[in-house]
């Protein structure tokens, strides 16, 4: 697989992560934990198929358990913090500082073995941030003392995902599969702190079911498997910052959901998105 084609297929997951809002909205009253535990299940059970009908399901077997844990701790340590910050601070200005993660990207990725860190991928996460935080933002932040163990918690979320999509490059031998069993390990761990912390609340309605399984099959499953693929064969960089987009699609697919309304604020996310993304699209292409 060429570098070029690996970039792509990652991207599917920023696709897919602008799925979240909107699937996140519908599968209400579920809470976190027991959300994380369906979604998970599914996604594991996802990748569970697509391994027995590849003939890959064998190459589980010979996938170091350091491996095992590694992604376990990735995915479900992600969610965990992203839901307890969210719990305990203001969505909007939690939300800003998870999603510091695609900048932690590109500037972690210039400690890589054959990767160096160029201006203009810099230049462009920063337009990105800006553009994201136009978005999440809603029109003003007020950060305030008392919230900041969720402030804490959200830092350590952007901590979390952006060093495990970078050190998944130097488990760049293990199969792609092995999501698979991230998942289902990540599901396990849900389960008994959902039992422990949270009231069972299933959906009362097939569209809340629906939401749920949209979820698992996309945003919290098959967006896992071809990320996988991204960090570990293409351009981490320019995936890095083509990663603000999911919040710009997030908003643009509740705009057309109707569970939000466009704006002048959406206009300039757009712009700043669309370019950061070409200024770190156009470094790539001089890198290479």
């Amino acid at each position: 697989m060429t570098g070029k084609a690996a970039t792509a297929i990652g991207f599917i997951a920023v696709l897919l992560w602008a799925l979240l809002a909107l699937f996140t909205v519908g599968s209400a009253p579920t809470p976190p934990l027991l959300l994380n535990t369906l979604c998970f299940a599914i996604g594991g059970t996802l990748g569970l198929i697509w391994a027995c009908a590849t003939g890959s399901i064998g190459a589980l077997r010979r996938v170091p358990l350091r491996v095992y844990v590694f992604g376990t701790l990735g995915l479900f340590g992600y969610h965990a913090l992203y839901f307890s910050a969210l719990r305990l601070a203001p969505a909007a200005e939690a939300g800003l500082i998870a999603y510091l993660w695609p900048l932690l990207i590109v500037i972690f990725s210039g400690l890589l073995p054959g990767e160096r860190l160029r201006g203009g991928h810099m230049l462009g996460a920063a337009l990105g941030f800006a553009g994201a935080a136009l978005i999440i933002a809603g029109g003003g932040l007020g950060f305030s003392a008392e919230n900041l163990p969720g402030y804490l918690l959200a830092l350590l979320c952007a901590l979390t995902w952006s060093s495990y999509s970078v050190l998944s490059r130097l488990v760049g031998d293990a199969p792609t599969v092995s999501v698979t069993v991230f998942c289902l390990a990540a599901a396990a761990l849900s389960l008994p702190l959902h039992l422990l912390f949270e009231q069972t609340i299933l959906p009362a309605t097939a569209l809340g079911w629906a939401a749920i399984l949209g979820l698992g099959l996309g945003p919290v499953g098959l967006a896992f498997f071809v990320w996988d693929i991204g960090v570990k064969h293409g351009d981490i960089q320019l995936l890095g910052t083509s990663s603000y987009a999911a919040p710009l699609l997030s908003t643009l697919v509740l705009v057309l959901a109707g569970v939000a309304a466009p704006s002048l604020t959406l206009l300039w996310a757009a712009l700043l998105i669309t370019g950061g993304a070409s200024i770190a699209a156009y470094t790539s292409m001089r890198k290479r």
